[in-house]
């Protein structure tokens, strides 16, 4: 186990309410002891990134997608990150060469119908070199869909101006994905941020990850959801923490995650619904873990269907 680097940016530092030993963004972001301490189920590549990489900077788990992972540096560092092994290390950012071969390998395989940049955070790239590598995957003639994974809008909304906005404009559609725990991370200046990002035509979709101690309960997890498509921003997926080495003090069970999923059906509008997902260790791929509401068939082929109050219905 390696020590993961330690940064926090103005934006999150004076969200932290230093009166509140359980305050979320402060769990999220500052180094605590816990980290010391890996299970021996943790792993070091915990999603499998390494077996699916076949050049520097990609990895192609899936036939038709593939991340691009042109920087490993972000702008804050979040204590859980299931990169914590590999994020902001001396040679985080692909050379000119790397970022090369990376490209050539999306434009040899016709069956990538979708680029996914990933890290580190994509956006932590100067406006100049991120439009340069959203113009190279834009002239590829088989890939249909850029999608950027990124905490930016949250960390360092400032950054999200009219230079980066200019560097994601392409013919293709460019899906922007922020990484969003607590409703508290949409302070007015990271609201803004994503306006500017919805204002110029990017559809914006969230991931969460579930995390004992800062959105492991329904009433705060609908507050994350209804404030994330309050700010046009729908909610995607919501992951189970991954085994990360010295992560255990995160992670909830399945069955948690299940029950809080359960309570929000019913309770909130499908737009605020996530899918519940794990991402199989070995890099298998991910799948959906959330609560099943139906048994079945019986003798008589017929199925029980319960809810979302929990009540049991017969359905033929």
């Amino acid at each position: 186990m390696t020590d993961q680097p330690f940064a926090i940016t103005p934006a999150l530092a004076d969200l932290i309410d230093r009166d509140d030993p359980a305050d979320p963004i402060a769990r999220q972001f500052l180094p605590d002891a816990r980290e010391r301490d890996a299970a021996p189920e943790e792993l070091a590549d915990p999603i499998g990134d390494e077996r699916f990489s076949p050049v520097k900077g990609i990895v192609h788990r899936y036939p038709d997608r593939v991340l691009l992972k042109p920087t490993l540096a972000c702008p804050a560092y979040c204590r859980f990150c299931f990169r914590r092994e590999t994020v902001g290390t001396a040679k985080s950012t692909l050379t000119a060469m790397e970022l090369r071969a990376a490209l050539t390998y999306i434009e040899a395989h016709p069956e990538i119908w979708e680029v996914i940049l990933s890290g580190g955070d994509p956006l932590a790239l100067s406006p100049r070199r991120l439009g340069r590598i959203v113009r190279r995957i834009d002239e590829i003639a088989h890939v249909e869909v850029v999608r950027i994974h990124t905490r930016v809008p949250i960390a360092d909304p400032p950054r999200i101006g009219d230079a980066l906005i200019a560097a994601l404009r392409a013919e293709k559609p460019v899906y922007v994905v922020v990484h969003c725990n607590h409703a508290k991370e949409l302070s007015p200046a990271s609201r803004a941020a994503l306006a500017r990002l919805a204002d110029a035509g990017h559809p914006l979709l969230a991931q969460t990850v579930l995390l004992k101690g800062v959105n492991d309960d329904a009433a705060t997890m609908e507050s994350l959801m209804r404030a994330l498509v309050r700010n046009r921003v729908k909610p995607y997926y919501l992951h189970h923490a991954d085994l990360a080495p010295g992560t255990a003090h995160f992670r909830t069970t399945i069955a948690e995650g299940q029950a809080i999923v359960g309570q929000l059906r019913g309770r909130v509008s499908g737009l605020c619904q996530p899918t519940y997902v794990l991402d199989i260790p070995g890099g298998h791929g991910k799948v959906p873990v959330g609560p099943c509401y139906f048994e079945g068939p019986d003798e008589d082929g017929a199925y029980q269907v319960i809810d979302p109050a929990g009540g049991a219905h017969r359905y033929p």
